[in-house]
Protein backbone atom coordinates (compact mmCIF):
# COMPACT_ATOMS: atom_id res chain seq x y z
CA UNK A 1 0.00 0.00 0.00
CA UNK A 2 1.32 3.65 -0.86
CA UNK A 3 2.44 5.81 2.18
CA UNK A 4 -0.74 8.33 0.73
CA UNK A 5 -3.85 6.13 1.90
CA UNK A 6 -6.85 6.22 -0.26
CA UNK A 7 -8.71 7.96 2.85
CA UNK A 8 -6.80 10.79 2.62
CA UNK A 9 -7.71 11.61 -0.33
CA UNK A 10 -11.87 10.96 0.34
CA UNK A 11 -11.88 13.07 3.27
CA UNK A 12 -12.39 17.27 3.09
CA UNK A 13 -9.47 19.41 4.27
CA UNK A 14 -9.46 20.12 7.78
CA UNK A 15 -11.20 23.13 9.20
CA UNK A 16 -8.80 26.48 9.42
CA UNK A 17 -6.63 25.53 6.55
CA UNK A 18 -4.44 23.73 8.83
CA UNK A 19 -4.65 20.14 6.73
CA UNK A 20 -2.91 20.31 3.13
CA UNK A 21 -6.23 19.41 0.45
CA UNK A 22 -5.40 16.48 -0.86
CA UNK A 23 -4.00 15.99 -4.49
CA UNK A 24 -6.68 16.14 -7.42
CA UNK A 25 -6.66 13.16 -10.04
CA UNK A 26 -8.28 9.78 -10.81
CA UNK A 27 -7.98 7.29 -8.41
CA UNK A 28 -6.11 4.23 -8.89
CA UNK A 29 -6.01 0.39 -8.38
CA UNK A 30 -5.15 0.84 -4.28
CA UNK A 31 -7.29 3.63 -3.49
CA UNK A 32 -10.46 2.19 -4.99
CA UNK A 33 -9.53 -1.17 -3.23
CA UNK A 34 -9.71 1.16 0.04
CA UNK A 35 -12.85 2.79 -1.05
CA UNK A 36 -14.19 -0.29 -0.93
CA UNK A 37 -12.53 -1.07 2.47
CA UNK A 38 -14.23 2.21 3.88
CA UNK A 39 -17.58 0.82 2.18
CA UNK A 40 -17.31 3.73 -0.05
CA UNK A 41 -18.00 1.18 -3.06
CA UNK A 42 -20.30 -1.50 -1.45
CA UNK A 43 -21.55 -4.42 -2.80
CA UNK A 44 -23.95 -7.54 -1.99
CA UNK A 45 -22.49 -10.33 -2.79
CA UNK A 46 -19.07 -9.10 -1.76
CA UNK A 47 -16.85 -7.13 -4.35
CA UNK A 48 -14.33 -9.69 -5.98
CA UNK A 49 -10.43 -8.72 -6.54
CA UNK A 50 -11.16 -9.46 -10.14
CA UNK A 51 -13.36 -6.67 -10.22
CA UNK A 52 -10.93 -3.74 -9.77
CA UNK A 53 -8.64 -2.57 -12.48
CA UNK A 54 -6.31 -0.14 -12.69
CA UNK A 55 -8.68 3.11 -12.84
CA UNK A 56 -11.60 1.69 -12.55
CA UNK A 57 -13.72 -1.42 -11.16
CA UNK A 58 -16.01 -3.40 -13.41
CA UNK A 59 -20.03 -3.40 -11.95
CA UNK A 60 -21.81 -6.55 -11.96
CA UNK A 61 -25.90 -7.12 -12.75
CA UNK A 62 -28.49 -8.13 -10.29
CA UNK A 63 -30.83 -11.13 -10.52
CA UNK A 64 -33.73 -8.76 -12.19
CA UNK A 65 -33.81 -7.38 -15.68
CA UNK A 66 -36.79 -5.07 -16.32
CA UNK A 67 -38.01 -5.17 -19.51
CA UNK A 68 -38.71 -0.96 -20.52
CA UNK A 69 -40.86 0.58 -23.26
CA UNK A 70 -38.11 3.68 -23.30
CA UNK A 71 -34.88 4.72 -22.09
CA UNK A 72 -35.36 7.54 -19.50
CA UNK A 73 -33.68 9.51 -16.65
CA UNK A 74 -35.05 9.84 -13.33
CA UNK A 75 -34.60 13.72 -13.09
CA UNK A 76 -34.41 15.72 -10.02
CA UNK A 77 -36.01 14.35 -6.93
CA UNK A 78 -37.12 10.88 -8.15
CA UNK A 79 -35.46 8.05 -8.36
CA UNK A 80 -35.11 5.28 -10.74
CA UNK A 81 -37.98 2.61 -9.18
CA UNK A 82 -40.01 5.10 -9.20
CA UNK A 83 -39.62 5.56 -12.97
CA UNK A 84 -39.49 1.29 -13.58
CA UNK A 85 -43.14 1.33 -12.41
CA UNK A 86 -44.36 3.62 -14.90
CA UNK A 87 -42.61 2.11 -17.28
CA UNK A 88 -41.87 -1.57 -16.93
CA UNK A 89 -43.45 -3.85 -19.19
CA UNK A 90 -42.04 -7.35 -17.30
CA UNK A 91 -39.34 -8.60 -15.51
CA UNK A 92 -36.82 -11.25 -16.19
CA UNK A 93 -34.87 -13.44 -14.01
CA UNK A 94 -31.19 -13.92 -14.35
CA UNK A 95 -30.15 -15.88 -11.74
CA UNK A 96 -30.00 -18.52 -14.36
CA UNK A 97 -29.14 -16.41 -16.99
CA UNK A 98 -31.20 -15.05 -19.94
CA UNK A 99 -31.42 -13.30 -23.13
CA UNK A 100 -32.02 -9.99 -23.72
CA UNK A 101 -32.85 -9.25 -26.83
CA UNK A 102 -31.32 -6.69 -29.98
CA UNK A 103 -33.59 -3.31 -30.38
CA UNK A 104 -34.95 -3.84 -26.79
CA UNK A 105 -34.02 -1.50 -23.90
CA UNK A 106 -33.39 -2.95 -19.96
CA UNK A 107 -32.59 -2.08 -17.09
CA UNK A 108 -30.76 -3.48 -14.47
CA UNK A 109 -30.13 -2.94 -10.61
CA UNK A 110 -26.57 -3.46 -9.82
CA UNK A 111 -24.61 -5.03 -7.08
CA UNK A 112 -22.90 -2.57 -6.26
CA UNK A 113 -23.97 1.26 -4.85
CA UNK A 114 -22.15 4.06 -3.91
CA UNK A 115 -21.51 6.42 -0.57
CA UNK A 116 -19.62 8.98 -2.18
CA UNK A 117 -18.24 11.99 0.34
CA UNK A 118 -19.14 15.30 -0.66
CA UNK A 119 -15.44 15.45 -2.53
CA UNK A 120 -15.54 12.29 -4.96
CA UNK A 121 -17.83 11.79 -8.13
CA UNK A 122 -17.41 9.03 -10.42
CA UNK A 123 -17.81 8.64 -14.54
CA UNK A 124 -18.92 5.17 -15.91
CA UNK A 125 -18.26 3.85 -18.98
CA UNK A 126 -19.36 0.40 -21.40
CA UNK A 127 -15.96 -1.88 -20.58
CA UNK A 128 -14.66 -2.67 -23.86
CA UNK A 129 -15.68 -5.64 -24.43
CA UNK A 130 -19.48 -4.28 -24.58
CA UNK A 131 -18.64 -1.66 -27.41
CA UNK A 132 -17.06 -4.41 -29.76
CA UNK A 133 -20.54 -5.84 -28.96
CA UNK A 134 -22.48 -3.28 -29.66
CA UNK A 135 -24.34 -3.61 -26.37
CA UNK A 136 -25.48 0.32 -25.70
CA UNK A 137 -24.88 0.30 -22.17
CA UNK A 138 -25.07 3.19 -19.69
CA UNK A 139 -24.98 4.43 -15.82
CA UNK A 140 -28.69 5.61 -13.78
CA UNK A 141 -28.54 7.44 -10.53
CA UNK A 142 -31.28 7.95 -8.25
CA UNK A 143 -32.66 11.70 -9.66
CA UNK A 144 -29.94 11.98 -12.32
CA UNK A 145 -29.95 14.19 -14.97
CA UNK A 146 -27.46 12.57 -17.39
CA UNK A 147 -26.18 9.17 -17.68
CA UNK A 148 -22.76 7.82 -16.77
CA UNK A 149 -22.09 10.71 -14.20
CA UNK A 150 -22.61 10.37 -10.49
CA UNK A 151 -22.61 13.53 -8.54
CA UNK A 152 -20.11 14.19 -5.20
CA UNK A 153 -21.83 12.89 -2.12
CA UNK A 154 -24.02 10.42 -3.93
CA UNK A 155 -25.31 7.74 -1.72
CA UNK A 156 -27.48 5.07 -3.46
CA UNK A 157 -28.16 2.47 -5.70
CA UNK A 158 -26.82 2.03 -9.80
CA UNK A 159 -28.87 1.30 -12.49
CA UNK A 160 -27.76 -0.16 -16.08
CA UNK A 161 -29.67 0.56 -19.03
CA UNK A 162 -28.44 -1.69 -21.78
CA UNK A 163 -29.95 -1.95 -25.32
CA UNK A 164 -28.18 -4.39 -27.58
CA UNK A 165 -28.18 -2.95 -30.83
CA UNK A 166 -26.57 -5.70 -33.26
CA UNK A 167 -26.20 -8.91 -31.37
CA UNK A 168 -28.79 -10.74 -28.83
CA UNK A 169 -26.77 -11.42 -26.05
CA UNK A 170 -26.80 -13.67 -22.72
CA UNK A 171 -26.27 -12.34 -19.30
CA UNK A 172 -26.10 -13.39 -16.05
CA UNK A 173 -26.43 -12.27 -12.19
CA UNK A 174 -22.44 -11.16 -12.11
CA UNK A 175 -22.19 -10.32 -15.48
CA UNK A 176 -20.03 -7.36 -15.75
CA UNK A 177 -21.03 -4.76 -18.75
CA UNK A 178 -20.07 -1.56 -17.32
CA UNK A 179 -16.97 0.02 -15.12
CA UNK A 180 -17.14 2.88 -12.88
CA UNK A 181 -14.15 5.71 -11.96
CA UNK A 182 -13.99 7.69 -8.89
CA UNK A 183 -11.93 11.02 -9.13
CA UNK A 184 -11.48 13.67 -7.30
CA UNK A 185 -11.67 17.36 -8.34
CA UNK A 186 -11.00 17.98 -11.69
CA UNK A 187 -8.07 16.21 -12.92
CA UNK A 188 -8.16 17.10 -16.83
CA UNK A 189 -4.79 18.22 -18.19
CA UNK A 190 -4.45 21.59 -19.56
CA UNK A 191 -3.48 22.31 -22.99
CA UNK A 192 -0.21 23.24 -21.90
CA UNK A 193 0.05 20.37 -19.68
CA UNK A 194 -1.20 17.94 -22.53
CA UNK A 195 2.03 19.13 -25.24
CA UNK A 196 4.62 18.98 -22.11
CA UNK A 197 3.15 15.17 -21.60
CA UNK A 198 2.56 14.05 -25.87
CA UNK A 199 6.70 15.99 -26.04
CA UNK A 200 7.72 13.78 -23.41
CA UNK A 201 5.75 10.69 -23.53
CA UNK A 202 4.33 10.03 -27.64
CA UNK A 203 1.32 9.63 -26.18
CA UNK A 204 0.20 8.87 -30.08
CA UNK A 205 2.52 8.22 -32.64
CA UNK A 206 1.85 6.73 -36.84
CA UNK A 207 4.51 4.79 -38.69
CA UNK A 208 4.83 7.90 -40.74
CA UNK A 209 5.61 10.24 -38.11
CA UNK A 210 2.39 12.40 -38.77
CA UNK A 211 2.35 15.39 -36.23
CA UNK A 212 -0.51 15.14 -33.71
CA UNK A 213 -2.95 16.96 -33.39
CA UNK A 214 -4.07 18.90 -30.21
CA UNK A 215 -6.82 20.75 -29.89
CA UNK A 216 -7.54 22.57 -25.93
CA UNK A 217 -7.31 19.67 -23.72
CA UNK A 218 -7.49 16.69 -26.03
CA UNK A 219 -5.47 15.13 -28.54
CA UNK A 220 -6.91 13.41 -32.00
CA UNK A 221 -6.39 10.46 -33.72
CA UNK A 222 -7.18 9.38 -37.36
CA UNK A 223 -8.50 6.34 -39.51
CA UNK A 224 -6.52 3.64 -40.37
CA UNK A 225 -8.36 2.42 -43.78
CA UNK A 226 -5.04 0.77 -44.99
CA UNK A 227 -4.31 -1.73 -41.69
CA UNK A 228 -1.26 -3.52 -43.53
CA UNK A 229 -0.12 -5.54 -40.63
CA UNK A 230 -3.81 -7.21 -41.27
CA UNK A 231 -5.04 -6.82 -44.93
CA UNK A 232 -8.06 -5.40 -43.67
CA UNK A 233 -9.93 -2.53 -43.13
CA UNK A 234 -12.11 -3.32 -40.50
CA UNK A 235 -15.23 -5.77 -39.37
CA UNK A 236 -18.59 -5.15 -40.29
CA UNK A 237 -21.09 -7.17 -38.06
CA UNK A 238 -23.77 -9.56 -39.47
CA UNK A 239 -27.73 -9.57 -39.18
CA UNK A 240 -29.76 -11.80 -37.86
CA UNK A 241 -26.85 -13.88 -35.87
CA UNK A 242 -26.68 -16.53 -32.92
CA UNK A 243 -26.98 -15.23 -28.99
CA UNK A 244 -23.71 -14.20 -27.63
CA UNK A 245 -22.61 -15.34 -24.09
CA UNK A 246 -20.98 -12.52 -22.68
CA UNK A 247 -18.98 -14.11 -19.91
CA UNK A 248 -17.23 -16.41 -22.28
CA UNK A 249 -13.89 -16.28 -23.67
CA UNK A 250 -12.80 -16.78 -27.29
CA UNK A 251 -15.86 -19.51 -28.57
CA UNK A 252 -17.18 -17.93 -31.53
CA UNK A 253 -16.04 -18.13 -34.78
CA UNK A 254 -15.62 -15.00 -36.26
CA UNK A 255 -17.58 -15.70 -39.66
CA UNK A 256 -20.55 -16.97 -38.05
CA UNK A 257 -21.10 -13.10 -36.54
CA UNK A 258 -18.47 -10.72 -38.91
CA UNK A 259 -17.61 -10.26 -42.18
CA UNK A 260 -14.60 -8.86 -43.42
CA UNK A 261 -14.18 -5.82 -44.87
CA UNK A 262 -11.18 -4.44 -47.62
CA UNK A 263 -11.99 -0.99 -48.59
CA UNK A 264 -9.36 1.32 -50.82
CA UNK A 265 -7.41 4.33 -48.60
CA UNK A 266 -7.48 5.77 -51.86
CA UNK A 267 -11.33 5.93 -51.74
CA UNK A 268 -12.50 5.56 -48.55
CA UNK A 269 -15.42 3.98 -46.68
CA UNK A 270 -19.26 4.28 -46.92
CA UNK A 271 -20.84 3.80 -43.50
CA UNK A 272 -24.26 2.39 -44.22
CA UNK A 273 -26.35 4.14 -40.92
CA UNK A 274 -27.83 0.44 -40.71
CA UNK A 275 -24.13 -1.67 -39.72
CA UNK A 276 -22.06 -1.36 -37.31
CA UNK A 277 -18.22 -1.98 -37.92
CA UNK A 278 -14.76 -2.39 -36.08
CA UNK A 279 -12.01 0.11 -37.09
CA UNK A 280 -8.92 1.33 -36.10
CA UNK A 281 -7.02 4.28 -35.44
CA UNK A 282 -3.84 4.71 -37.70
CA UNK A 283 -2.57 5.94 -34.48
CA UNK A 284 -0.36 3.94 -31.36
CA UNK A 285 -1.96 5.41 -28.45
CA UNK A 286 0.21 5.13 -24.98
CA UNK A 287 -1.31 5.74 -21.23
CA UNK A 288 1.63 6.54 -19.15
CA UNK A 289 1.83 4.65 -16.00
CA UNK A 290 0.32 7.94 -13.77
CA UNK A 291 -2.36 8.87 -16.32
CA UNK A 292 -5.83 7.96 -17.56
CA UNK A 293 -7.52 8.43 -20.80
CA UNK A 294 -10.77 8.56 -22.36
CA UNK A 295 -11.76 8.78 -25.69
CA UNK A 296 -14.61 11.62 -26.33
CA UNK A 297 -17.78 9.07 -27.72
CA UNK A 298 -19.17 11.30 -30.01
CA UNK A 299 -18.10 14.73 -31.21
CA UNK A 300 -19.73 16.77 -34.48
CA UNK A 301 -16.30 18.36 -35.15
CA UNK A 302 -15.41 15.38 -36.75
CA UNK A 303 -18.93 14.31 -38.04
CA UNK A 304 -22.46 12.82 -38.15
CA UNK A 305 -20.75 9.33 -36.73
CA UNK A 306 -19.86 7.89 -33.49
CA UNK A 307 -16.44 6.43 -33.39
CA UNK A 308 -16.81 4.61 -29.74
CA UNK A 309 -18.90 3.46 -27.19
CA UNK A 310 -16.54 2.36 -24.34
CA UNK A 311 -14.23 5.27 -23.57
CA UNK A 312 -11.87 4.16 -20.62
CA UNK A 313 -7.85 3.64 -21.35
CA UNK A 314 -6.08 2.33 -18.02
CA UNK A 315 -2.89 3.56 -17.10
CA UNK A 316 -0.09 1.33 -18.40
CA UNK A 317 -1.94 1.05 -21.98
CA UNK A 318 0.10 0.52 -24.92
CA UNK A 319 3.13 1.02 -22.79
CA UNK A 320 6.65 -0.40 -22.92
CA UNK A 321 8.72 -2.09 -25.86
CA UNK A 322 6.61 -4.48 -27.68
CA UNK A 323 2.89 -3.26 -26.71
CA UNK A 324 2.11 -1.05 -28.74
CA UNK A 325 -1.61 -0.49 -29.47
CA UNK A 326 -4.11 0.75 -31.66
CA UNK A 327 -7.49 2.48 -30.54
CA UNK A 328 -10.23 0.00 -31.65
CA UNK A 329 -12.95 2.15 -33.11
CA UNK A 330 -16.53 1.27 -33.08
CA UNK A 331 -18.27 2.78 -34.92
CA UNK A 332 -22.29 4.02 -35.92
CA UNK A 333 -23.46 6.42 -38.95
CA UNK A 334 -26.03 8.49 -37.60
CA UNK A 335 -28.96 8.49 -39.82
CA UNK A 336 -27.19 9.14 -43.53
CA UNK A 337 -24.90 7.22 -45.11
CA UNK A 338 -20.87 8.80 -44.68
CA UNK A 339 -17.94 9.19 -46.10
CA UNK A 340 -14.64 8.28 -44.12
CA UNK A 341 -11.57 8.24 -45.74
CA UNK A 342 -7.70 7.16 -44.96
CA UNK A 343 -6.30 9.09 -42.17
CA UNK A 344 -9.29 11.34 -41.27
CA UNK A 345 -9.53 12.90 -37.79
CA UNK A 346 -12.37 10.71 -35.86
CA UNK A 347 -11.84 11.12 -32.10
CA UNK A 348 -10.37 12.47 -29.48
CA UNK A 349 -8.50 11.34 -26.20
CA UNK A 350 -8.62 13.28 -23.28
CA UNK A 351 -6.11 12.27 -20.18
CA UNK A 352 -6.27 12.98 -16.48
CA UNK A 353 -3.30 12.40 -14.18
CA UNK A 354 -4.10 10.27 -11.41
CA UNK A 355 -4.27 10.73 -7.56
CA UNK A 356 -1.31 8.36 -7.00
CA UNK A 357 0.69 6.62 -9.01
CA UNK A 358 -0.88 3.44 -8.97
CA UNK A 359 -0.11 -0.52 -7.45
CA UNK A 360 -1.42 -2.04 -10.71
CA UNK A 361 -1.02 -0.87 -14.45
CA UNK A 362 -2.93 -2.39 -17.66
CA UNK A 363 -1.32 -5.65 -19.24
CA UNK A 364 1.02 -6.22 -16.03
CA UNK A 365 -0.21 -9.99 -15.22
CA UNK A 366 -3.88 -8.87 -14.55
CA UNK A 367 -5.10 -10.64 -17.53
CA UNK A 368 -5.66 -7.72 -19.33
CA UNK A 369 -6.97 -8.53 -22.78
CA UNK A 370 -6.16 -5.76 -25.51
CA UNK A 371 -2.39 -4.79 -24.54
CA UNK A 372 -0.42 -4.94 -28.22
CA UNK A 373 -4.14 -5.01 -30.14
CA UNK A 374 -4.28 -3.82 -33.82
CA UNK A 375 -8.01 -4.59 -34.88
CA UNK A 376 -9.41 -6.68 -32.19
CA UNK A 377 -12.62 -8.24 -32.22
CA UNK A 378 -14.11 -8.67 -28.53
CA UNK A 379 -12.91 -11.75 -26.25
CA UNK A 380 -15.79 -13.85 -27.01
CA UNK A 381 -14.55 -14.47 -30.82
CA UNK A 382 -11.53 -17.09 -31.28
CA UNK A 383 -8.58 -15.31 -33.30
CA UNK A 384 -9.46 -14.54 -37.10
CA UNK A 385 -7.61 -17.19 -39.15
Amino acid sequence: MMAETAASLFASSAAGGETEAPRTGVLPYQAIRQAVREGIICGAPDILPEQLQPASIDLRLGPVAYRVRASFLPGGGRGVREKLDQFRMHEIDLTRGAVLERGCVYIVQLTEWLRLPSRLAALANPKSSTGRLDIFTRLITDRATAFDRVEPGYNGPLYAEIAPRTFSILVREGSRLNQLRLRRGSPSSSNTALRTLHESQRLVTTAEGTPATIFEDRIGVTLDLDCAETGLTGWRAKKHTDVIDIDVRGQYEVEDFWEPIKASPSYGLILDPDDFYILSTREYVKVPRDWAAEMVAYDTMVGEFRVHYAGFFDPGFGEGEGNESKAVLEVRSHEVPFLLEHGQLVGWLRYERLAQSPDRAYGEGIGSNYQRQGLALAKQFKQPR
